[in-house]
């Protein structure tokens, strides 16, 4: 788990060291454990290290391979290093290190840009040819890894974080209306490529990009799953759909301890983690740890699930930490956590997942977490009614089940100017919808969710507020053979048993019952979700400062009205209103976006 940044120049110039310098520099956070930059003709990079892999000098980076051929860097982690070393090595490629690094450059050379579908993980990387000066960039299949892109005609900057990208300078920072609009629609995400900003974009999920010395590129997209049922699991019962989800989770999960440092469990006591640590315990794993967080009670709502977390830790006999965070650190932590956001993002559990990893980090450099589960087999309250429909109704179900609210609320809350004359968010849902490899109204919508949605929020929430304390989170529920077998699971056994069937059942072989029938939890942070005292304070500021007043984003009456009620406003999803524009506008200026 790495930084990584890089620059390549089209007009001929050398590229900007001192650029790429502030790049990594902003990068520290990822990888405080090393350093490096490489630069040969019209291409520059740079990388943050988080020893994880090879914790010697020799799996250092930007990083060469035996050869002399080409040079690369790389953030993530390839789970099957070990398996693809031995291979390569039969095929007569040398190896200097132990990294993974190391495995994917010989597998580039070995394979090409198809060498991403030998890889079992998690990743981002650029490689450069040095014979052609041609730039590969690539991106896992579920967008886990972050891969953030500036272009001019004159170059292209790419960094693993947006704010990286802002510290290199010469980047467009007017607002992209349609990003914007998707922000307001869908809880805060941002589908790829854009972003709020005009100048930065995103390489998408399962991509991978070729940038000739021209500046001209070709992308490929290489994994999409089909939705729809496979011949050979025809007639499998549900025992049988539940012991291969089973079995498929216990492979997900033993990948992800492929490591030369310990691995921990980020623990909140919902079945979703809860599996990910019985499967180790199964496996043998002595002496895991664990890790829960909890808060104070705000406005009547409970702020922490320690209750199941404890139940889960006695059962399996963990080396379990709880952490309780006072309302006021929650406050204080704000402005840190907007600071390590890449884009602003809304769910009240980002300053949860910034506390928890800030005290994580300081025990382990590594956990699984149960991201993703309920996008991947239906867990979610919306999914029945999805279900319910045909595919030709299927976008308009979807838009009054998931989106925040219409196109038409939007014009009573943004400022003319930015509000895109046609309903943007609902056409990329329509789209979406209409494509082939789907079966079902549910599964075209758990595509969207699982390829979409997901990965520009909760993956990216988790790799935002892990990261920023050099801490490196694994996601087993996104394997993605175990999301392919999710995809090809009929619906109704996913959406049996209040949502997550299939997966119940499976939890139903491990774990105490109180857990797998518990009602389901979400990360509770109750003085953000109530726009409690110095919470409030801060959202206060934010939007009567200059900045806010000058930039003029939202409709005066709207903002005022927030205001008046901060506590009363809530979205058709149910996010706090008040909060959802104010993070905004903390971001830009956290970020000094003018």
């Amino acid at each position: 788990m790495c930084g990584l940044s890089g620059e390549i120049r089209f007009d001929g110039r050398r590229p900007d060291l001192a650029a790429v310098g502030r790049m990594t520099d902003r990068l520290a956070a990822r990888g405080p454990d090393g350093q490096g930059t490489w630069t040969r003709g019209a291409v520059a990079l740079g990388h943050r290290r988080l020893k994880i892999i090879d914790l010697s000098d020799r799996g250092g980076q930007p990083m060469t391979d035996a050869r002399g051929e080409v040079t690369g860097v790389f953030n993530g982690c390839v789970y099957n290093y070990p398996e693809l070393r031995e291979e390569l090595s039969r095929l007569g490629h040398r190896f200097e290190s132990t990294s993974d690094t190391e495995v994917v450059l010989n597998a580039y050379l070995q394979w090409g840009t198809s060498c991403v579908e030998h890889f079992r993980g998690m990743f981002a990387f650029a490689i450069v040819e040095h014979r052609t000066g041609r730039v590969i960039l690539a991106r896992d299949r579920l967008g886990i890894k972050p891969l953030y892109l500036a272009r001019t005609p004159q170059r292209l900057r790419f960094a693993s974080t947006l704010p990286a990208l802002l510290a290199a300078g010469d980047v467009d920072t007017s607002l992209d209306p349609v990003a914007l609009h998707q922000y307001l629609s869908w809880h805060a995400t941002v589908a790829a490529p854009r972003t709020v900003l005009n100048g930065v974009r995103k390489l998408p999920p399962a991509t991978v990009r070729i940038v000739e010395p021209d500046g001209t590129h070709k992308d490929h997209c290489y994994w999409q799953p089909s939705y729809t049922r496979r011949a050979e699991c025809d007639g499998m019962s549900p025992d049988e759909w539940r012991d291969v989800v089973l079995d498929g989770l216990r492979t997900a999960v033993r990948r992800r301890m492929v490591s030369d440092v310990p691995v921990g469990v980020l623990l909140s006591g919902g079945l979703d983690s809860s599996l990910i640590v019985a499967l180790l315990a199964d496996e043998g794993q002595r002496d895991l740890m664990t890790f829960s967080v909890g808060f104070e009670t705000e406005g009547g709502e409970k702020g922490d699930e320690f209750r199941y977390s404890d139940l889960v830790a006695r059962e399996f006999g963990t080396d379990h930490r709880r952490m309780m965070v006072p309302s006021e650190r929650v406050s204080t932590a704000l402005d840190g956590a907007v600071a390590a956001m890449s884009e602003p993002m809304i769910s009240h559990d980002v300053v949860a997942f910034y506390l928890l990893s800030e005290q994580v980090s300081k025990e382990v450099k590594v956990v699984q977490s149960g991201q993703g589960a309920d996008e991947v087999f239906a867990g979610y309250h919306w999914y029945p009614r999805l279900a319910e429909v045909s595919r030709e109704d299927e976008p308009e179900r979807y838009t009054e089940t998931y989106f925040d609210r219409s196109h038409a609320d939007l014009a009573r809350i943004l400022r003319p100017e930015l509000l895109p004359p046609d309903d943007v968010s609902g056409d990329f849902v329509r789209d979406h919808m209409a494509l082939s490899g789907a079966q079902t109204a549910l599964d075209a919508a758990l595509r969207l969710d699982t390829h979409v949605m997901l990965v520009d929020d909760p993956v990216k929430r988790v790799d935002n507020m892990t990261m920023a304390w050099g801490l490196e989170a694994r996601v087993p529920f996104l394997d993605h053979e175990l999301v392919e077998l999710a995809a090809a699971c009929p619906p109704e056994l996913k959406l049996a048993d209040g949502g997550k069937g299939v997966l119940k059942e499976a939890g139903r072989k491990l774990l105490p019952r109180e857990v797998v029938d518990r009602p389901k939890g979400y990360f509770p942070v109750p003085a953000i979700r109530h726009m409690a005292g110095p919470v409030l304070q801060r959202v206060r500021e934010a939007l009567e400062a200059p900045e806010a007043k000058q930039r003029g984003l939202f409709q005066e009456s709207y903002v005022a009205e927030l205001l008046k009620a901060p506590d009363e406003h809530r979205t058709r999803r149910g996010a706090n209103a008040l909060w959802q524009i104010a993070l905004l506008e903390i971001w830009l200026q956290t970020h000094e976006i003018k």
